[in-house]
């Protein structure tokens, strides 16, 4: 069933080339919603990511792919201003999501590898957390935000614990979480719901990123009720679900998406 198709929505992704961000394009795109995905790419990359976006586009959708740097003032107006002119007067974004995995995975305390700095605490929470800020304020002020509108992120376990080299992503997402809880309150009147999923331990290349990432994915296996790891899938099914028209009285949340992987 295409929920959306003729609404005339977009999906706005940010980081959808890969992993949480290209399974969620697909499932919006399945069900009728238009997509636009920022991504960074290099040009070797491209043969499998345009082949990706083949796919989407097969869904009979509009569909419009950057390969900027989403983290610039300037690139970011760029996207906003053709937007504009791309969208049709009844055009509008139904549902921003925030897949961005920009950081430094560093220890504090090492002899033989580089240690955190100020400035790696800076790069990750602009990129992981501050970002879903600048494009939510953006949006808005161009008023490119359906009057229903939904604003999805990205968070995970690391919100609470502490893992070795996660420090400054662990910073970013405890900031994207507090930036989220304040959208959902303050741009509540203007019919703007956000919310965080956390989602379960998922084998993407930013987990194998990770140093001991194969360790966080076996303890995920034993303590996860299923024994399963979290598929991109899944979390892309429940963003489908929050830009339901049904999900619009859920604001402000952190929704674990794990299969209950959190409760062991």
């Amino acid at each position: 069933m295409k929920d959306f198709k003729d609404k005339n929505y977009w999906a706005l992704i940010l980081g959808g080339s890969s992993g949480l961000g290209l399974a969620t394009a697909k499932k919006l795109a399945k069900h009728g919603m238009n997509i636009c995905i920022i991504h960074r790419n290099s040009r070797a990359q491209d043969d499998g990511i345009n082949a990706e976006f083949e796919t989407i586009k097969a869904q009979d959708i509009q569909f419009k792919a950057y390969n900027l740097d989403a983290f610039k003032p300037d690139k970011r107006d760029l996207v906003i201003s053709e937007l504009k002119e791309l969208f049709t007067s009844e055009g509008k974004i139904r549902t921003l999501v925030h897949s961005v995995a920009k950081g430094n995975l560093k220890p504090m305390i090492s002899e033989e590898t580089p240690t955190l700095k100020n400035d790696d605490f800076n790069l990750t929470i602009n990129a992981m957390a501050i970002s879903l800020y600048d494009w939510t304020q953006a949006i808005f002020g161009a008023r490119l935000f359906a009057d229903d509108a939904r604003i999805i992120s990205f968070t995970s376990e690391g919100n609470a614990k502490a893992w070795q080299n996660y420090a400054a992503v662990s910073a970013a997402k405890v900031t994207l979480e507090a930036i989220s809880r304040n959208i959902a309150l303050e741009f509540a009147p203007f019919g703007i719901r956000a919310n965080c999923i956390q989602a379960g331990v998922t084998d993407t290349a930013s987990l194998r990123m990770i140093p001991g990432s194969d360790q966080l994915k076996s303890h995920s296996l034993k303590r996860n009720p299923f024994k399963k790891l979290t598929q991109p899938e899944d979390v892309a099914n429940a963003v489908y679900l929050l830009s339901k028209d049904e999900a619009s009285w859920i604001n402000g949340c952190v929704i674990p998406v794990d299969g209950g992987e959190h409760i062991s």
